[in-house]
């Protein structure tokens, strides 16, 4: 089976990191039937991928967690400037863990075409979103960390996002996606230009505020609170309409 796409795409180029080498030749015989993954190397031993690594440019990494000279966790975790990875493993133990580290992925052995794709499929939109040049138009997406994955989420749908403890509501036109950031950590994700800071606790797009007084702001019937200390730059925002 070979997917195919009628418009030209970027590559990625990967390597794969397993001890086992039946494991490595199934990662090379997906990679194979993606038109978008280039697997430069394999290697069963994580120390040789180390020395590929600091000679040669990588984008992926595609990487097994057990392994017996160093796990992939520490793998990471020890080199500079990592590549995006996806684990690849047998053990489910470590999810969490690894999607502290900033994963695209994690694929549980073993896995099938579909699911192989679909992780590199977000490998590539993630890459193509961070290569984005400053003096490029802002994207109307942005990519948001929830759970396991990285979800894609259009910024004209979020209407609002509120923090919640140790998490932050991004709430959509039609369903909200929950992500484990603070405050701050939101509002630099959101761009400035079409959203608002209007509390501690609360980011405003500015495109569906529909009134604003001392003390409100709402956005299409939904009413948030205004933060004294977030005042002025409301000002701000209404003077430049």
């Amino acid at each position: 089976m070979y997917i195919s796409f009628k418009n030209e795409i970027a590559m990625l180029t990967a390597i794969a990191i397993d001890d086992e080498p039946l494991a490595l030749e199934v990662v090379r015989s997906l990679a194979e039937q993606v038109p978008f993954i280039r697997l430069a190397a394999s290697f069963t031993k994580a120390m040789d991928a180390i020395i590929f690594l600091q000679k040669e440019k990588v984008d992926l990494l595609f990487l097994d967690i057990k392994m017996p000279d160093i796990s992939g966790i520490d793998f990471i975790r020890a080199i500079p400037n990592p590549p995006m990875v996806i684990f690849t493993t047998a053990y489910s133990e470590h999810a969490v863990q690894s999607f502290e580290l900033d994963a695209v992925d994690y694929l549980l052995k073993p896995f099938s075409l579909a699911r192989f794709l679909k992780a590199c499929g977000k490998a590539h939109e993630l890459a193509q979103f961070k290569k984005l040049p400053n003096q490029m138009a802002l994207p109307n997406t942005v990519f948001i960390k929830s759970g396991y994955e990285q979800v894609k989420v259009n910024l004209d749908d979020i209407r609002y996002a509120v923090s919640t403890g140790n998490y932050v509501q991004f709430m959509l036109k039609e369903n909200n996606v929950v992500s484990r950031l603070t405050m701050n950590e939101a509002a630099s994700l959101l761009p400035g230009v079409n959203f608002i800071r209007i509390h501690r606790s609360y980011l405003a797009a500015k495109k569906y505020i529909t009134k604003i007084d001392k003390k409100t702001v709402w956005l299409e019937g939904t009413e948030l609170p205004i933060g004294e200390a977030y005042y002025p730059d409301i000002e701000k925002f209404l003077n430049n309409q």
